[in-house]
C-alpha cells in the first residue's frame, strides 16, 4: 500500500515535461527576439538548439538514465564521472547564482502581476504603509519568498501541481499566439505585417542597433541562453516514476518541442507585428515588448475581421493581461521549482559533513531546514536592497554581474564531464543517444566550446563598450564562488583527515 502511495507522488511523463517547459521556455524570448532581429532571430535560435540545447539535452537524458537512483543530481552527476572536488565546485557556483535569480526576480514578477491585474506596468505608483515603490516592492517579494518555500516545504507533491498550471498556462499562451497569428493571417487574406521580400530579411535585423558584428554576436549569446535551465531537472531524477525510461523520454520531448516553439512563434510575431510601424519608438524596450506586441495582436485581430477600433482596442488590453497572468503562472512555476531542485542537489548529492547538521536533515525527502535557511539569506538580501538607498542597490547590480557567467559556467562543467562519463565502462548506461566515444566526444567539445564562447563574449562585451568595471565584476563573479567552494571542500577534505588518523590510531 505504502508502495503505490509513493509511486503517486513521482513525476509522470507530462507533470515532467511541463516542470522542464516551466524552467526552460521564455515565452517573452520570442517577441524579445523579434524586437532585436525580426526573422533574422530564426537562423541563430535553430543554431544554437542544434549546437548547444538538443545535444545538451541528450546529455541530461544518458546521465538522468545512468543515475536515476541518485538524489543529487549533477552534483552526483559529475562527481561519479569526474571527481567530487570538480562536481562540488560546479555545483556551488550554479546554486549561488541561483540565489541571486530568486532576489532579482522576486521584486520583479510584480511588474508582471501589474500587467496582469491593469495591462500595463504600474508598480512605479505602488504604496504599502507610506512606503515608495521600492519599498513596498520589497515587502511584497519577501511575502512572495516566505509563501514559496512554505508551500514547497510540503513536498513535490505541491509544486509538482503549481509548475503544471505554470506549464499548462504557457503551453495556452503559446496557443494563443498561434491561433491568433493564424487568424490574423486568414483575416488579412494571406498578407503578413513584416513582409519577406527576399531571404536576407532572414539574415538582417530591421533594428538599426543590430546590424554590427558584435550586436549580432551578442544576440547569438541571448538565443543560447534562453535554452537554458534544463540542468535543474537533474534532481527531479529520483522523484520521477520509471526514471530510466521516462526522464530521457521527458528530456528529449521537451527539447524538440521548445527548440521548435521558439523558432516557429518568432515567425509568428512578423504576422501580426510590423517592425518599423509598432516597435521602433522609444517607449518599446525588452522590459515591456512581449506586452506591446501580443496587445498588438489583439488589436489586429479585430481590424482583420472588421471590428470597430475601439472593440479591437480592448482585445489587445485582455490579450496584454492574459499574457501577465500567463507569464506570472509560468515564473511561479519557475520559482517553486528553483526553490527547491538547486538547494536539493547541493544538500543530498554532496557529503553531509560539508554541511553542519541542521542543514543536512531531510524530512520526508525535502531539506526543510536548508530551505528556511535559503529563504531567510534570500528575504535579508531583498531587505537590504529594497531599504538600503542607493548604495544598496549599486552593489546588488554588481551581485547580478557577478552571476551572469556563474549561472551558466556550470553548463561547461556538467557537458566537460560527460566524456569521462561515456568512458567509465563501470557506470551502467540503460539509455543512449551518442552511441560511440567518438559521437560523445564531439558532442562534449560542441557543446562547451558553444558555451565557453557564450560566457567569454559575455565577459567582453561590457569592455568593448566601454564599462569595464562590469568586465571585472562579471569575472569576479565566478573567481569567488570557485574560491569559496575550494575553500569549503578542502576544509571538510581536513576534516576527513584527521578523523581517518584517529581511526587508525584506535584500530
Amino acid at each position: 500500500m505504502s508502495g503505490k502511495q509513493n509511486n503517486s507522488n513521482k513525476l509522470t511523463l507530462i507533470s515532467l515535461v511541463l516542470m522542464i517547459f516551466t524552467s526552460v521556455f521564455g515565452f517573452a524570448n520570442m517577441p524579445r527576439s523579434f524586437y532585436l532581429m525580426g526573422y533574422g532571430a530564426i537562423p541563430w535560435f535553430i543554431l544554437s538548439a542544434l549546437t548547444f540545447f538538443v545535444p545538451f539535452a541528450f546529455m541530461m537524458s544518458e546521465y538522468g538514465a545512468a543515475f536515476k537512483s541518485e538524489k543529487g543530481g549533477i552534483y552526483s552527476w559529475m562527481a561519479k564521472s569526474v571527481n567530487p572536488k570538480y562536481a562540488f565546485v560546479g555545483t556551488f557556483m550554479w546554486y549561488a547564482s541561483y540565489i541571486i535569480w530568486m532576489v532579482n526576480v522576486g521584486s520583479g514578477i510584480w511588474v508582471v502581476v501589474s500587467n496582469a491585474i491593469f495591462g500595463k506596468d504600474t508598480t512605479a505608483s505602488w504604496s504599502l504603509f507610506g512606503l515608495n515603490s521600492t519599498q513596498t516592492l520589497g515587502i511584497l517579494a519577501i511575502a512572495w519568498i516566505i509563501l514559496v518555500t512554505f508551500v514547497s516545504t510540503k513536498g513535490l507533491d505541491k509544486i509538482k501541481k503549481i509548475t503544471s498550471v505554470g506549464g499548462t498556462a504557457v503551453a495556452l499562451l503559446n496557443v494563443v499566439l498561434l491561433v491568433g497569428a493564424i487568424a490574423v493571417l486568414i483575416g488579412n487574406g494571406g498578407d503578413i505585417a513584416q513582409p519577406i521580400d527576399s531571404a536576407k530579411v532572414f539574415v538582417k535585423s530591421p533594428n538599426p542597433s543590430y546590424l554590427t558584428p558584435i550586436s549580432v554576436l551578442s544576440f547569438i549569446v541571448f538565443a543560447i541562453f534562453a535554452y537554458g535551465g534544463i540542468e535543474v531537472t537533474g534532481g527531479l531524477v529520483d522523484q520521477t516514476e520509471n526514471a530510466d525510461v521516462t526522464f530521457p523520454k521527458g528530456v528529449t520531448i521537451s527539447a524538440i518541442v521548445i527548440a521548435v516553439g521558439y523558432a516557429i512563434g518568432i515567425f509568428l510575431c512578423g504576422i501580426f507585428v510590423n517592425w518599423g510601424d509598432s516597435l521602433s519608438g522609444e517607449g518599446v524596450h525588452m522590459a515591456n515588448v512581449a506586452y506591446v506586441m501580443m496587445n498588438n495582436l489583439g488589436f489586429e485581430l479585430g481590424q482583420a475581421f472588421g471590428l470597430s477600433e475601439a472593440i479591437s482596442i480592448t482585445m489587445g488590453d485582455w490579450i496584454a493581461r492574459y499574457v501577465g497572468i500567463s507569464m506570472f503562472l509560468a515564473l511561479s512555476g519557475a520559482f517553486f521549482t528553483l526553490t527547491y531542485s538547486p538547494l536539493k542537489q547541493v544538500i543530498t548529492g554532496t557529503p553531509k559533513e560539508l554541511w553542519p547538521r541542521s542543514i543536512a536533515k531531510l524530512k520526508d525527502g525535502m531539506p526543510i531546514n536548508a530551505m528556511w535557511i535559503q529563504c531567510t539569506i534570500v528575504v535579508i538580501m531583498i531587505g537590504l536592497v529594497s531599504f538600503g538607498g542607493d548604495a544598496a542597490s549599486k552593489f546588488f547590480n554588481k551581485l547580478v554581474l557577478m552571476t551572469n557567467v556563474a549561472m551558466t559556467l556550470p553548463y561547461m562543467f556538467i557537458s566537460g564531464a560527460f566524456y569521462s562519463f561515456k568512458k567509465k565502462q563501470e557506470i551502467k548506461k540503460p539509455f543512449e543517444i551518442y552511441k560511440s566515444k567518438k559521437g560523445a566526444l564531439i558532442a562534449t567539445i560542441v557543446v562547451t566550446f558553444v558555451v565557453g564562447f557564450a560566457d567569454f563574449f559575455t565577459i567582453i562585451e561590457p569592455m568593448m563598450n566601454g564599462r569595464i568595471g562590469d568586465t571585472i565584476w562579471s569575472i569576479a563573479g565566478p573567481a569567488i564562488f570557485t574560491g569559496i567552494a575550494l575553500i569549503m571542500y578542502n576544509n571538510y577534505e581536513k576534516k576527513e583527515t584527521r578523523k581517518n588518523i584517529k581511526q587508525d590510531k584506535v584500530a
